[in-house]
């Protein structure tokens, strides 16, 4: 994930929301640590995630969990070195139930464009597979593929 610096503009804001979501689908905890600062500070639900070896420790037990997990990130508003975004992604648990969780986060920026603070609140939504509207290869969120908006959430 490339490391784009504040102060934002909404093109800057828009591209550094899509890579986020980029490194978030591919389910890796190593690649996604590295575009926070070491001493990073989160809020995920009612969890504490401090520095770059919690938040591996945090998404691999997450991904262990959250089955064939696919995100859809929106940006909802910036300022100089703060976004805001809302987001959506569908999971299933180990006994095949389905959801889909829905948030939003608030991220800030170092000058060199490393996140050190992130603030999400999520709620998860029991669904029926059929219910399901992202459907691509686990991975990047093909460009075509509608996001949030589109798909009516």
């Amino acid at each position: 994930m490339a490391a784009l610096a504040p102060p934002f503009t909404l093109q800057t804001a828009t591209q550094k929301v899509r890579l986020a979501e980029d490194g978030w689908n591919s389910r890796d905890p190593e690649r996604v640590s590295l575009v926070y600062t070491p001493d990073s500070r989160w809020r995920n639900r009612a969890e504490f995630v401090n520095g770059r070896a919690e938040i591996v420790a945090f998404l691999t037990r997450k991904w262990a969990k959250e089955l064939d997990y696919r995100l859809i990130k929106e940006i909802w508003a910036f300022t100089d070195n703060r976004i805001a975004v809302r987001f959506a992604y569908e999971w299933h648990d180990d006994s095949g139930h389905w959801y889909r969780s829905y948030g939003n986060e608030n991220w800030e920026f170092d000058a060199h464009g490393l996140m050190q603070r992130r603030f999400a609140s999520i709620n998860d939504l029991p669904i029926m597979q059929s219910e399901r509207k992202f459907h691509w290869p686990l991975g990047r969120r093909p460009d075509d593929h509608p996001g949030l908006t589109e798909l009516g959430l």
